[in-house]
């Protein structure tokens, strides 16, 4: 397998059209079944039940997705969160062209304006759990420095040890 992930023009275009005019909320994306080529899955507006229904148990996907969440003020906010779906009956090669997938969009898409997210289980997505991790990037003001969160049991942590994603670019 090739670590060079290609990204279809459409992957970008979704994101745009999600990230500057909001007439969608979310993006799905999966890879081709020679595990070469990222395309969109699947986009429009899902509720968060929606979301998590639309997640097949056994293969990764990677998601864009427009996230509303309430600040500690009760200030409304959106973030836009890149998840990392790699659920644990995957294959080792889903997983790892999964991985390399979501660092071919991070440094295609505007990294700095996603807030990452990895998870293994829909208790990582539970929204009270993706609201947390948020709102601690809302409080910290720059998620491009907090590419190293991962949610778990519906609270945002650091990991121990071991390489998280390269920093993302900032933009301009």
């Amino acid at each position: 397998m090739s670590t060079d992930i290609a990204v279809d023009d459409r992957c970008i275009g979704a994101f745009w059209e999600l990230k500057s005019k909001r007439d969608i909320n979310t993006v799905i994306y999966r890879l081709n079944d020679l595990l070469n080529s990222c395309v969109v899955e699947h986009e429009g507006n899902l509720t968060h039940d929606e979301l998590l229904l639309a997640l097949p148990a056994n293969e990764p996907r990677i998601v864009i997705y427009d996230l509303p969440f309430a600040t500690e003020d009760g200030t409304r906010q959106n973030k836009i969160l890149l998840i990392s779906w790699l659920p644990p009956r995957a294959t080792p090669q889903h997983k790892a062209a999964y991985g390399h997938t979501h660092a071919a969009l991070r440094d295609t898409l505007d990294g700095s304006q996603l807030l990452p997210v990895r998870s293994t289980s829909t208790a990582d997505l539970a929204y009270q759990c993706l609201a947390s991790h948020a709102r601690t990037a809302a409080q910290l003001g720059d998620t491009s420095e907090h590419s190293g969160l991962t949610t778990s049991a519906g609270q945002a942590r650091t990991p121990a040890k071991g390489p998280g994603p390269a920093p993302s670019r900032q933009s301009a």
